[in-house]
């Protein structure tokens, strides 16, 4: 997301020669449900692509947080408010249609020209002239010189760990003995079940919560899909370490890990087709120091990935290439210490804010995985107080004030109103 965004802004803003290296064959658009915010849209309509991708979402009206086992609402907010307040709605879509809706913008600009089967590896340059190995899956290694090298390559950067072996900096990946479930339910396979076909019909983001592990699920694809996606203790992994992250499930121990859960997530988790059932391996990073060294950028999961708990991880890497268009469009000149100053404001407008949203995420999610105790009865205390609209929700995704804190805030108007004060007191390091 992060690449494909990085590439059509930097388009938009009269960029003319712009390259794409993706490992991969094609870009697949495979893939589980998203949350669509409106921190996300605001950039997706500027860029031109938002039209596509909203007439199939789903546009959400509420969510209910309730029990895993016994199916009861502990906490309920109203969404019907996000339009009127932010100028777009939060809606739910299917993640191929905004890899989709952001290729097909790509495929538009004469700018962009993409190579598949493609990987990049090795930095031989940093700067002025930044150059990067690229590997073709047919065909010999050759080098690439740019003036710019934006790293888009996800949890497991290869460019970042470069840097940071350069710059002698110990940041390392983080287990955080946690993984997802990702299931999609064709609309065919509820409809014969009243309970289930009243969720698929709904416009309605429902969380169901346990001691160490919650589902949550909402339709997609104008509702002829029902998305859920669960966090529980790892186990798979670390009985059997993946290095891409992903295994195949098997149903029965999926089964056994939400035994206790309400006799409706049975049914729904007992559709999922035998041999269908995909396992992810979560995991973040700890913070960098830098996001930048001479004319190459991190971004998105390469910098900063994030829990899925607020719902943010591509809205956060769609905000990076928003911001990115802006300063090195008002950057001055194509001098290297120029493209590094730009590049270090592009860091100092994005870092901190994706910082605090990855952090708030994990808080959200240890709150939503507590056992029986006082601190649980705290917690659904301030569930049961917003039904009388009180109080904040410990569900951050949920929580007017931090929805305001991150759908409020317009990347893009911030880079271009701050852009020449933070470039005049910025040192290039080259």
């Amino acid at each position: 997301m992060g690449g494909l965004a990085c590439a059509l802004a930097l388009a938009k803003k009269g960029f003319t020669s712009i390259d794409v290296f993706e490992t991969a064959s094609n870009l697949g658009f495979v893939g589980a449900g998203i949350q669509l915010a409106p921190n996300m849209a605001r950039i997706l309509d500027r860029l031109g692509v938002w039209a596509d991708i909203e007439r199939e979402a789903v546009d959400l009206k509420d969510t209910s947080i309730r029990n895993g086992d016994q199916d009861n609402e502990l906490g309920h907010v109203d969404l019907l408010y996000i339009r009127e307040t932010y100028g777009y709605p939060h809606m739910v879509g299917h993640r191929s249609s905004l890899a989709g809706s952001l290729y097909e913008g790509c495929k538009r600009e004469k700018s962009i020209k993409f190579h598949f089967s493609t990987a990049a590896s090795e930095v031989e340059s940093w700067s002025p002239k930044p150059t990067i190995k690229v590997h073709p899956r047919e065909g010999s290694p050759y080098s690439v010189q740019a003036d710019i090298i934006l790293a888009s390559d996800g949890l497991k950067s290869g460019v970042r760990d470069q840097m940071l072996k350069l710059l002698k900096i110990d940041a390392q990946v983080i287990d955080t003995n946690q993984a997802a479930y990702r299931i999609m339910l064709k609309r065919e396979d509820m409809q014969h079940d009243p309970e289930l076909l009243e969720l698929i019909d709904s416009d309605r983001v429902t969380r169901w919560i346990g001691e160490k592990r919650h589902i949550i699920a909402y339709p997609v694809s104008s509702k002829q899909i029902y998305n859920l996606s669960t966090v529980q203790p790892d186990k798979n992994f670390a009985e059997a370490p993946s290095a891409t992250y992903t295994t195949k499930g098997s149903k029965p121990e999926m089964l056994k890990v939400f035994s206790d859960f309400c006799p409706k997530i049975q049914r729904m988790l007992d559709l999922v087709p035998d041999g269908e059932v995909c396992e992810w391996k979560l995991r973040v990073h700890s913070p960098l120091p830098t996001w930048v060294h001479g004319s190459v950028a991190l971004v998105g999961d390469a910098c900063h990935p994030t829990l899925p708990h607020l719902a943010q991880g591509a809205a956060q890497a769609i905000e990076d290439a928003a911001v990115l268009a802006v300063v090195l469009d008002k950057c001055p000149d194509t001098k290297p210490e120029s493209i590094n100053k730009a590049l270090k404001v592009y860091q100092e407008l994005r870092k901190e804010r994706a910082e605090t949203l990855v952090e708030l995420a994990a808080a959200s999610g240890r709150a939503l995985h507590l056992g029986d105790g006082a601190a649980k009865a705290e917690r659904d205390k301030q569930f049961a107080a917003l039904k009388e609209k009180k109080g904040a929700v410990p569900d951050k995704w949920a929580d007017a004030d931090v929805q305001k804190k991150i759908y409020g805030h317009d990347c893009a108007m911030v880079a271009e109103e701050q852009f020449d004060e933070l470039f005049a007191n910025t040192k290039a390091q080259l």
